[in-house]
């Protein structure tokens, strides 16, 4: 059995630059099983590509990823670096991903939800139909067959990120990424999206298993609700690392200006933001 001291995530002196930009500069974070983990920081200061480089998108310049692995018989830490695509599959499939861009795949809205389900959990039909309307019913999106079989590109932004958080929840995975989950969304959809953050954060797990939730975002009020550990990021260092109501209360003049800009940011964000390659197509990534 785990508790909340197991290590999930362990990062070392991670360093990563993009033609001669240092974005990363020498990063050193350990990320608890159980916690709610938000990383934020300005438009550009690397929480993405820190994203990325946990999920195995990218390889550092310097530095070292350890990240437990759930599908070893012996539980363990585990130096990404030793991994082969395989391995790296294996523990994808512990993992849920909310992509800022959402990833669907092309297709219907049931096969964005069943594709993994099928393929990773073995299940038909069946047993597919029911979560996928679970899912989509939570996050606030018809759940009736015809809303199941409509192409996903015949949706609105909104209507979107919420389907590529219901996939993501669906694999009921032991750790949840979020990269900016309620970026696009109306105050009333956003809302939805904190609760099913908590809610789903909270749910247990097989085996007293504790999932660990990581949240990418600007959104002043999914921190407010979600109170989590904040780390923001800063001139590629981790600049401050501590919960929630001591990011909030400091009066530092790199935190407080951000703080009061976050709300702008976050409706800003995508239009800031350089698009990043398109990461569903890389073989065996759970989204």
């Amino acid at each position: 059995m785990e508790t909340e001291s197991q290590t999930e995530i362990l990062i070392e002196s991670l360093c990563k630059s993009f033609n001669g930009n240092d974005v990363l500069q020498g990063i050193t974070l350990r990320i608890n099983s159980g916690e709610v983990v938000a990383i934020v920081g300005g438009s550009g200061c690397g929480k993405t590509v820190l994203m990325n480089l946990i999920l195995g998108q990218f390889t550092p310049d310097k530095g070292n990823i350890l990240v437990f692995d759930h599908g070893e018989k012996n539980r363990r830490l585990r130096d990404l670096s030793e991994f082969n695509e395989f391995e790296i599959d294996n523990i994808h499939r512990h993992w849920g991903v909310v992509f800022q861009r959402n990833a669907l795949f092309s297709g219907s809205v049931y096969e964005n939800i069943a594709l993994w389900l099928r393929e990773v959990k073995g299940l038909d039909d069946d047993a597919i139909i029911p979560i996928a309307e679970e899912t989509l019913r939570a996050v606030g999106l018809p759940n009736d067959r015809d809303f199941l079989m409509s192409d996903h590109g015949n949706l609105s932004g909104g209507m979107a990120k919420r389907l590529a958080v219901a996939r993501a929840l669906s694999m009921d995975p032991y750790v949840i990424f979020y990269d900016e989950p309620t970026t696009g969304l109306d105050p009333t959809n956003s809302a939805q999206i904190h609760d099913l953050i908590i809610n789903k954060h909270n749910q247990n797990l097989p085996e007293g298993t504790i999932r660990t939730s990581i949240i990418v975002t600007h959104d002043k009020d999914l921190l407010n609700r979600a109170r989590p550990r904040t780390i923001m990021l800063h001139a590629g260092k981790v600049y401050f690392d501590g919960p929630f109501e001591e990011f909030e209360a400091a009066e530092s003049e790199i935190i407080r200006p951000y703080f009061d800009l976050m709300p702008l940011l976050d409706q800003r964000y995508l239009v800031e933001t350089p698009q990043l390659p398109d990461l569903s197509k890389r073989k065996g990534l759970i989204i």
